[in-house]
């Protein structure tokens, strides 16, 4: 993979001594999409601190409504690139939904979302959790002490609704990952019925970031998973608790990506590495000095053109710390993570735990071959482009040569089952075995017919 680096570093750079002699952008003014959430924070901070300026670059920055507009808005080329869940580029590839070949050079973040309960479903639960020697609640509470709370709702007749930002969102995927590991089927798709409900226990539904606390206030939906400040916000507004992160779900999971088409990678490879080299700095400065600059952070994602929520509301998870039940804040240092633990390299793993899941729920319908989920995330994936822009932050100076996983063949090492709420370890060279490894959820061979699983 070096070897790749260097060569494809020579072809571009030559041995010019500044980056802007180095590059010859093809274009120049951009305009990227992002979704009011605070891990849209290295686009806001690469604007920012100049970094978007210093590679050339006159970039826009525009919120959309949600993430269908957004993808939307790639694809047609109103938008140059966004904020992506990470699940949208490859189901855009493979043609879930919208079919397009999407791209990503730059995995923005890891962590940062939690799961929130409403005040009536918490206190139907707390009685009934474990507490620690100084009298809190244990952490990572599992879904299996939801479980009753569901078959009480059932036992009234009323149907348990959750919220989730996307059907192939991180947060679908969390939650229905969450809600199996205590127990609880959350439920499949099929190719006539995309609702995701076939035989669910909890019925989730699509509700967008900012209007969760207020959809949840309402009474729609019992709880969701979001990402911040959106958990914080219920705790604020005294209307929810955060019952897990997804940190303590997956230690160090994969969050959103930065997303373009493949196509303006190809017609815009110069481009391309300007962006990629600027999102990189920016996810360093969020990181740098044991997270010294989260504060600055804060106060520009408050502001109304970026994420608009009370500074100390998203200070409440971007400093360190992360609130369950008011009052109850704890130290999670690792809650955002931007740069660290090879934060932004385009793991082909992380693409196929993702792909995983969504075979595991259904979305993709029939087995598929250990080789098509490696060649899916690698048509998707592009660490090339990532370590090619790496290279030349180091030649610069901007950047150490020891941050960047210059070898990795682009597969992590296996996560282990200490790492994961249900202890089942994930290995993406081998799918199958993984997805036939979790008791709920499609096994190999097995489709969903009507409301059955046959197979």
């Amino acid at each position: 993979m070096q070897n790749l680096v260097l060569a494809l570093v020579a072809s571009t750079a030559l041995a010019s001594p500044t980056f802007a002699e180095m590059l010859d952008l093809e274009k120049d003014e951009l305009t990227f999409g992002f979704i009011k959430l605070t891990d849209m924070a290295p686009l806001a901070v690469a604007y920012e601190q100049g970094f978007f300026d210093d590679e050339g670059l006159f970039v826009t920055l525009e919120a959309q409504a949600n993430w269908k507009v957004l993808l939307d808005g790639v694809i047609d080329g109103q938008l140059d690139g966004a904020h992506m869940l990470a699940g949208q580029p490859l189901a855009a590839t493979i043609g879930y939904g919208t079919k397009a070949h999407i791209v990503t050079p730059f995995s923005m973040d890891l962590n940062g979302n939690g799961i929130t309960v409403s005040n009536e479903v918490w206190e139907m639960m707390k009685p009934n959790l474990p507490t620690t020697a100084d009298g809190k609640i244990e952490h990572p509470i599992s879904a299996s002490y939801l479980k009753p709370v569901i078959e009480t709702f059932r036992s009234q007749g009323k149907p348990f609704n959750m919220g989730m930002v996307f059907p192939v969102s991180t947060h679908n995927y969390e939650l229905r990952y969450w809600l199996a590991a205590g127990g609880i089927q959350p439920g499949y798709y099929a190719p006539d019925n995309v609702t995701g409900q076939i035989g669910a226990e909890a019925f989730l539904s699509v509700t967008p970031p900012p209007q969760m606390p207020a959809t949840l206030e309402a009474g729609t939906i019992n709880g969701y998973c979001v990402g911040e400040p959106w958990n914080q916000q219920a705790v604020f507004k005294g209307i929810g608790v955060p019952v897990i992160t997804d940190y303590e779900l997956w230690k160090n999971n994969p969050e959103k990506v930065f997303g373009i088409t493949a196509e303006f990678a190809e017609q815009y490879p110069n481009t391309t590495l300007a962006i990629t080299k600027a999102l990189i700095r920016a996810a360093m400065w969020l990181d740098e000095n044991d997270n010294a600059n989260r504060e600055e952070a804060v106060e520009i994602l408050s502001r109304p053109e970026y994420v608009g929520a009370d500074a100390e509301v998203i200070a409440n998870s971007m400093t360190g710390t992360f609130e369950y039940e008011k009052g109850d804040k704890r130290d999670v240092p690792d809650f955002n993570v931007f740069f660290r633990y090879f934060a932004n390299y385009p793991y082909y793993s992380d693409a196929v735990w993702y792909l995983s899941q969504m075979r595991r729920w259904g979305q993709i319908a029939e087995t598929r071959p250990d080789s098509w989920y490696d060649e899916v995330a690698k048509s998707v994936y592009k660490p090339d482009i990532y370590l090619q822009a790496a290279k030349l932050l180091v030649d610069e100076g901007l950047a150490d040569q020891a941050d960047f996983p210059w070898d990795s063949d682009g597969y992590r090492e296996p996560t282990p089952a200490g790492d994961v709420i249900d202890g089942i370890p994930f290995d993406a060279r081998a799918p199958n075995a993984y997805i036939d490894s979790l008791p709920i959820g499609l096994k190999s061979g097995q489709t969903v017919v009507g409301n059955a699983i046959q197979g």
